[in-house]
């Protein structure tokens, strides 16, 4: 798993984020590791003037081994916060695709087998 983190020009993206998100990533999403290719992290301060409202955005967008790619993103007043709220969020949209890939090739769902009730 590829993972590049981009910033706009009001968050400083320096080695020891870098480092810090890379391994968030892949602690976080250690169990679709198989499936995900590449993961494209942006960090963004919408507001760099003004301190303590939320407006830290991260973005993530995760391209999946012979799937579309999925995107999550989250506002937070702390870029960490950000990338945190993100994370969980991507996670919940890879759960929903691996449930939807599980129906198209007709295994289990959730949902159960279906069968008597």
């Amino acid at each position: 798993m590829q993972i590049h983190l981009n910033t706009d020009s009001h968050v400083q993206g320096h080695e020891g984020m870098e480092r810090w998100a890379e391994g968030e990533l892949r602690d976080k999403l250690a169990r679709f590791a198989d499936r995900i290719t590449r993961i494209d992290v942006h960090l963004s301060d919408a507001s760099p003037t003004r301190v303590g409202v939320t407006d830290k955005r991260c973005t993530l967008e995760a391209r999946l081994a012979g799937r579309k790619p999925v995107a999550a993103s989250h506002d937070a007043a702390k870029v960490a916060d950000a990338l945190s709220g993100a994370i969980e969020r991507l996670l919940r949209v890879l759960d929903a695709d691996a449930g939807r890939q599980r129906d198209a090739h007709g295994r289990d769902t959730i949902r159960g087998s279906g069968g008597n009730g």
